[in-house]
């Protein structure tokens, strides 16, 4: 499913494929997830829920959103974040809406 990976050292949101969890994990870096809804359409933020533990470096903040250190990646969902689904916002209309802190 489509996806955007939000790299806040490079200041870049790129469109990105998944199939799972797993994936996102692997894309952020660590296993520990955790997720924001960030919009009306299902759209939810990925991040390591660990992400200030451990010191991460670059970090950013979409809309009122609890800020995050380290990568992102925003991917659409369903029942509450159960099932996900292709993300519905696209890079520009995302660009918008982020700041890099």
């Amino acid at each position: 499913m489509k996806a955007l990976l939000i790299d806040p050292e490079q200041q870049t949101i790129e469109s990105v494929e998944v199939e799972g969890r797993e994936d996102i994990a692997h894309l952020i870096g660590f296993d520990t997830l955790e997720s924001d809804v960030i919009g009306p359409d299902g759209d939810c933020l990925y991040f390591d829920e660990e992400c200030f533990l451990r010191g991460t470096s670059g970090r950013f903040q979409i809309d009122s959103v609890i800020p995050v250190s380290g990568k992102g990646v925003v991917v659409g969902s369903t029942d509450d974040g159960a099932r996900l689904q292709d993300v519905v916002s696209d890079p520009d209309s995302l660009r918008a809406r982020l700041k890099y802190l």
